[in-house]
Formats: structure tokens, sequence, C-alpha cells
């Protein structure tokens, strides 16, 4: 299988088996938060591809596919099963929806030979929807590691079993995009203290302990873990497009001080 070429489909069968987007590939294929589904470009600009005819005799037959979204160079997520639900040639290209194999095993039974024409909107938008924050957590988490080098930025854990990529602004705000400016890399510990609010970072890049959190006595990992961080810098990307954003760090911090 070579998810490079985006419509896969093995000289040996007459229609495809999996769908790729990739990245940095010439195609625009994205989600549609609206309606939970995904805009997937034709092969080429000919409606008549052979790729594109494969696509749509799946679509009209309800083939289900393999989705197969990068989230690095040559690392791939994979949904099964997919379907192609639209074809918009003046627009060259299809939308396709992830579903839920046992519901679609459900509804084959039902019909016996394919599935029912009031096929379950709903449960595939909601789906896709779920395909979509999970491949955007993942890329963030990707990302944000590797800008900084693998390691958490307080305490240099190096350990990639034990690092989470923490969002400055929450992912669950409008304003929460899964950009590496909008992450730091934070080992457990870490993370679930700063989303908590036992620390934040300032724009300055240093570590701000919320001042109850100074004032306790428990034993040495609340001071190894916590209370010595108070005042550090922070490892950051070599990048500077990178770095935390200095915005989004402010409005965290007014957060953090009122809250503290």
């Amino acid at each position: 299988m070579s998810p490079a070429q985006g419509i896969w489909k093995p000289a040996a069968c007459e229609l495809p088996l999996s769908v790729a987007t990739t990245m940095g590939g010439p195609y625009s294929d994205s989600f549609d938060k609206a309606t939970g589904r995904i805009r997937y470009s034709y092969r080429g600009t000919d409606p008549d591809h052979r790729d594109n005819r494969g696509l749509r005799t799946a679509m009209v037959d309800r083939i289900p596919l393999v989705y197969l979204h990068a989230v690095e160079r040559s690392k791939y997520l994979a949904f099964y099963p997919a379907f192609v639900t639209q074809d918009e040639p003046a627009l060259l290209r299809f939308w396709v929806q992830v579903d839920d194999a046992a519901s679609v095993a459900a509804d084959l039974a039902d019909v016996g030979h394919a599935i029912a024409e009031d096929e379950p909107e709903a449960r595939r938008a909601y789906i896709t929807s779920t395909v979509r924050r999970r491949l955007h957590q993942a890329t963030f988490r990707q990302r944000v590691l590797r800008a900084y080098r693998e390691m958490c930025a307080l305490c240099r854990l190096r350990h990639t079993e034990l690092l989470d990529a923490a969002h400055i602004t929450p992912d669950i705000e409008e304003e929460g995009d899964p950009v590496v400016s909008n992450g730091l890399s934070l080992c457990k510990l870490h993370h679930a203290a700063f989303d908590n609010f036992f620390f934040t970072v300032t724009p300055d890049y240093r570590v701000e302990v919320r001042p109850s959190i100074l004032g306790e006595s428990d034993g040495p990992m609340l001071i190894i873990g916590l209370q010595d961080i108070n005042g550090s810098l922070i490892q950051l990307p070599t990048r500077a497009a990178q770095r935390p954003d200095v915005a989004r760090l402010e409005k965290r911090l007014e957060i953090f001080r009122a809250a503290s």
C-alpha cells in the first residue's frame, strides 16, 4: 500500500481500497466542521480519470474504504469503514464520511445486501467529527514534541511515552487551534498541573507557581516537581515561530492570577 498515491487501487482490483490525505500534497482535503464530512479532491482535473470513476462507483454501490490521514510524513492513522457520500464534479471533489463498523454490519443484516437508503447521517457526522478531533490531537502532539526536541519543557524528561502536548488556549475554545505556538511539551505530571492552574508560564517564558502550592509542605515530589520550578525559564523550540504565543500566555496569566 502506498498512501502517498491518495486514491489507491491495486491492479488486481476493480475498485479503490483506500483514500489518503497526505502532508504537503497537491490537494486541499479538509474537514467540514458544520456537516461532519471530509472534502476529498479528485485525482487531477479529469472527472473521468479511472481513480475518480472508481470512487464514484464505490459511492453508488456503497462500498466501504479505508481512510488514511497523515499525522507526520510516512505516519498515518487508519479509519474503517469510510464511505464516499457525495460527488461534486463541478468542484472536482467528493465528500467522505467515516462510519462505525458494528453499526454498518447491523444495517447490512437488516436489508440483507446493502446499507439502507435512509443512511444514518447523524451517526456518520458524529463519528467523522470524532475522527477529526483525534487526528488534530495526534498531529498536534507529534508537532509539539518534535519542536521541543521530545522533552518536557520544564523538567527535560525525554521518555516520549510520558510526554504530552498541552494546550495554552484549551482546544474546546474557539481559539484553541492545534498549532505548535499554542502548545507546550510537558511530562504527564506537569501537564496535569498546568491544566489545573498549579502553575502557568508568563509571557517572558518563566514559570509562575500558584502561591498556595509554594506554601504547602508535602514531600519530595511537591518540592522537586512544582516548588523548585518557580521562576525558572522553560526550554523553548529553536524556531521562533514555534515558541509559545505571547498573547495566549498573557490571557492565561490573567486567568491564573485571578484564580490564585
